[in-house]
């Protein structure tokens, strides 16, 4: 399983709203429909960002957002994102 990287990277807004809603245990076909893109496009997202957080898989991707304070599960580890785009 690969590591995820020791510093936070730079999500794009759209990356980080398919961050969320994996976090949030949606398929790529239900983040689609939910975002009304295609399959392929979130398909291309994910690897992305995958790519970028250096995590191997959902799981993984889903344990760097929480280090890093990218997503809130729940009323666990919530955050406030900057409203300036800074991510």
């Amino acid at each position: 399983m690969a590591e995820s990287k020791s510093v936070p990277v730079s999500l794009s807004e759209r990356e980080m709203q398919i961050v969320d809603l994996v976090a949030g245990g949606l398929s790529n076909q239900e983040i689609a429909d939910r975002l009304e893109i295609s399959k392929r496009t979130v398909d291309n997202h994910i690897s992305n960002v995958l790519t970028k957080t250096s995590t191997g898989n959902r799981v993984a991707l889903v344990r760097w957002a929480l280090q890093w304070g990218k997503v809130c599960l729940d009323d666990v580890n919530c955050c406030h994102l900057p409203v300036d785009g800074t991510l």
